[in-house]
C-alpha cells in the first residue's frame, strides 16, 4: 500500500521515492550499463535486442526507443539514470531537457536563465499555468495511469 504523497498534486513534477525506484529498477538498471563504452555500442548496433536483454516492461522498453523521457520517468526512470541515454544519444543534458518540455535547446536554456517557469498558475493540479499536463508535449495523456 501506498503512502499518501501530497506532492502528487505539483504539477510536472515527479519524485522519484521509494515506489518509483521499484517501478523503474531494471529501466534505471539498463541506463547505467550504458557507462561501459562496449554496452552503448551494443546498445547502438541494436537496441531493440539490447533492451530485451533487459528485464523492463514492455511500456518501458517502448518509451526508451522513442526517446520519450517524460513517459520514461513516469515508468520509475530517473532522469540523473535516463541522461545515460541522452549521452549515447550525443545530447547534452540541456537539449534533453528541452525535448522534455516541448521547447527547443535555446527557448529551454533562456527561460532557465530568466528564472525558470513561474509558480504563477503552477502551484497545484489542475490550474492554468506552463507546467500543467494539457500545456506539455505529451499532454494529458502522459498522466495516464500505471
Amino acid at each position: 500500500m501506498s503512502l499518501e504523497k501530497p506532492y502528487k498534486d505539483v504539477p510536472g513534477t515527479t519524485i522519484f521515492d521509494a515506489e518509483q525506484s521499484r517501478l523503474g529498477y531494471h529501466l534505471n538498471q539498463f541506463c547505467m550499463s550504458l557507462m561501459k563504452a562496449a554496452n552503448r555500442e551494443r546498445f547502438k548496433a541494436d537496441e531493440r535486442a539490447y533492451l530485451d536483454e533487459w528485464p523492463m516492461t514492455e511500456d518501458q522498453k517502448q518509451a526508451v526507443l522513442a526517446r520519450d523521457l517524460n513517459r520514461c520517468i513516469a515508468l520509475g526512470g530517473n532522469i540523473y539514470f535516463l541522461a545515460k541515454i541522452g549521452a549515447t544519444d550525443g545530447k547534452s543534458f540541456q537539449q534533453m531537457a528541452g525535448s522534455m518540455t516541448g521547447m527547443t535547446e535555446e527557448e529551454y536554456r533562456d527561460m532557465m536563465i530568466k528564472g525558470g517557469r513561474s509558480v504563477e498558475g503552477n502551484r497545484r493540479v489542475g490550474e492554468d499555468g506552463t507546467a500543467q499536463a494539457h500545456r506539455q508535449p505529451q499532454g494529458a495523456a502522459g498522466k495516464k495511469a500505471i
